[in-house]
């Protein structure tokens, strides 16, 4: 009850505002429709889309293929008149860059098939090809071990548990109805959680121990390589879902004394492959039945030197307020079974096109409109939150809200940061991230794009993404509500994240609205308001 009555008289003080704030924003309807017929009719989305996924295929964080990516990123910005196009450079050590070169597994006996697989990233290779036996590693506790002692050396061995794997009865693809857009409008902000972490209990701990014992044992034993299921049961139909190598630690060992594997000093790693769940989960049925699997593996990857990651960052200059800055962004990064077209060379194009419709309207705005592709993005918001850190500020202590930030000049020029990455789906709205002051200044300049589909405001806060690093100094950072289509039921950070599943017009769509707001927020007179 006290939370209700809070709540009606927080609408209460704001509904005054919020209506002055819709009559005194102005929005230049002769320029959206500029910006509309630009990004609707005129359109680069897709061509920009295709040659950073087709054409430079994946783009984990410092590997060529990323390097490749940024190339091509920076020159086709210089080429549109950008200015002040650079590699942000970061100051602090990434790790090794890594792809694959080459890369074949099938199952010859008892009968033989093209297995559906892909190698962990920032796994080693192998020499030559190997043609071995498989082994399944049933392993219920730590006396279960005894019995593969001696028989794991020169062979595969698969790794985990069988996965349980269903008809599926519920489309992929989806959007948000007009109830879910309703209450995500109503919405109240949620208090964030206190308490740290949360810890390990006594089975989890005993879960872990023997995970890390199935690991040592392989590499003790000498075999050739690990096969995982694909770890998400919902991608059936031969999907897989494949991320960074495992790097095997007791848990006696804290996190913040562990390292990743792509860092350069990382304990010495088995091949690890994963493999969809339905052809690995027939190979344990074969194994289990007492019928040799033979199998031929090849296996070579490429790592390249150890340095700091980098950003790709370009503007256009703004005219009497150009030191003060409005910026959109979207990390260019992405995993490496797929080519990262939903996640996130949909935001990247997004940007990328949102800067070619400003610049073909021939005239500059006020204040300077920035572009952010990020790195790093998939190993933590690294890349954004560096930049924040050497050019905005940071917060001192992590466990403090706002109280322990340290900002810098540039803050105080600072306006708006608007991202995208939720895949291919149009946007249906924003997340106020709580900043109550911004949501009538929203309101307004969504007017114009309310029979697209795009007017809910949710005061409600949004997780995982670059627009994070901004607001946890609290900058207004903000990210679009997007129609959620086959993200996180099949193409997240899956073998599956290709071009072919991106949606040209929800592309579009995305990219004129970006415009506009990016155009609207800085020829403004204020900056936006914060938290």
């Amino acid at each position: 009850m006290k939370r209700n009555l809070q709540g009606l008289v927080a609408l209460l003080l704001l509904a005054p505002i919020a209506a002055l704030a819709q009559k005194t924003e102005k929005v230049d309807t002769l320029i959206i429709s500029k910006i509309k017929d630009e990004g609707l009719n005129h359109s680069k989305v897709m061509d920009i889309l295709s040659m950073l996924t087709d054409v430079n295929g994946p783009r984990l964080t410092n590997s060529p293929g990323y390097k490749k990516a940024a190339d091509y990123a920076k020159s086709t910005l210089e080429s549109w008149g950008l200015q002040n196009v650079a590699f942000d450079q970061w100051d602090e050590e990434f790790g090794r860059g890594w792809q694959l070169k080459k890369f074949s597994l099938q199952t010859l006996e008892p009968s033989a098939f093209q297995v559906i697989s892909h190698p962990k990233a920032w796994t080693p290779g192998i020499k030559g090809t190997v043609l071995t036996e498989a082994i399944y590693l049933d392993v219920k506790d730590e006396a279960d071990l005894e019995k593969y002692k001696g028989k794991l050396k020169g062979k595969i061995v698969l790794f985990s548990a069988p996965v349980v794997v269903k008809p599926g009865f519920k489309s992929d693809a989806s959007r948000f109805n007009d109830s879910t857009l309703l209450q995500m409008a109503n919405a109240h902000l949620e208090a964030e959680g206190q308490g740290g972490p949360r810890r390990p209990n006594a089975t989890m701990q005993q879960q872990q121990k023997l995970t890390y014992a199935k690991w040592e044992l392989c590499e003790k034993e000498g075999a050739v390589a690990v096969l995982e299921a694909s770890p998400a049961s919902r991608l059936e139909d031969g999907t897989i879902l494949v991320s960074a190598a495992t790097v095997p630690y007791p848990p006696s060992v804290s996190f913040d004394k562990r390292v990743r594997a792509q860092h350069a000093n990382v304990p010495k790693l088995l091949p690890q492959i994963v493999v969809a769940d339905e052809q690995y989960n027939r190979l344990v049925r074969i194994l289990q039945k007492g019928s040799p699997v033979k199998m031929e593996l090849s296996l070579e990857t490429e790592f390249t030197n150890a340095g700091p990651g980098f950003n790709v960052i370009g503007e256009i200059p703004g005219t009497d307020l150009k030191n003060e800055v409005v910026m959109i962004g979207a990390h260019l990064d992405s995993w490496h079974s797929g080519t990262g077209a939903t996640d996130n060379g949909a935001g990247s194009a997004v940007m990328m096109e949102t800067m070619r419709i400003i610049k073909s309207l021939g005239v500059s705005p006020r204040r300077t409109i920035r572009i952010g592709l990020w790195g790093g993005e998939e190993q933590g918001l690294i890349g954004s939150r560096n930049y924040v850190k050497r050019v905005l500020g940071e917060r001192l202590d992590k466990t403090r809200p706002y109280d322990s930030i340290k900002l810098k000049p540039a803050a105080e020029k600072f306006s708006v940061y608007f991202n995208m990455d939720n895949g291919t789906g149009k946007y249906r709205g924003i997340y106020l991230q709580g900043n109550e002051a911004a949501g009538p200044i929203f309101k307004a300049w969504f007017k114009p794009f309310a029979k697209m589909g795009a007017s809910t405001i949710t005061i409600q806060n949004t997780g995982g993404t670059d627009h994070q690093a901004f607001d946890a100094i609290g900058l207004p950072g903000f990210q679009f509500i997007q129609d959620p289509i086959e993200y996180s039921s099949r193409t997240h950070h899956t073998s599956m994240d290709v071009f072919d599943k991106a949606i040209e017009a929800d592309l579009k769509q995305n990219s004129v609205i970006t415009a506009a707001f990016a155009w609207i927020a800085a020829n403004r007179d204020g900056l936006i308001p914060r938290k």
